[in-house]
């Protein structure tokens, strides 16, 4: 129970280090440091869960290296994409 914990909240920071990442990388699409935070922790907690459904079903639990790696990459992906596309909505309207 602490290590999923532990693993939840690893998760979450690591997001929102992701995602604010992505924003200082891609300064274009950036969502300002509350909401790349904001989009980096949602996308950390998907992308460790996705991570550890998929390794845990045949290689055991990811880790803590794993967690940190998966909800780093969901972080910033997450912001790039709803980055994306406040950027395109914006330049159409």
């Amino acid at each position: 129970m602490e290590g999923q914990l532990l693993s939840w909240i690893i998760s979450l920071i690591t997001g929102g280090i992701g995602g604010n990442f992505a924003g200082a990388l891609f300064k274009n699409i950036s969502l300002g440091p509350i909401g790349n935070t904001i989009a980096g922790v949602i996308g950390g907690g998907v992308g460790g869960q996705i991570l550890g459904s998929l390794l845990g079903a045949g290689a055991g639990s990811p880790g803590i290296l794993g967690s940190i790696v998966g909800s780093g990459i969901g972080g910033a992906i997450l912001m790039a994409i709803i980055g994306f596309i406040r950027k395109s909505m914006a330049s159409s309207s």
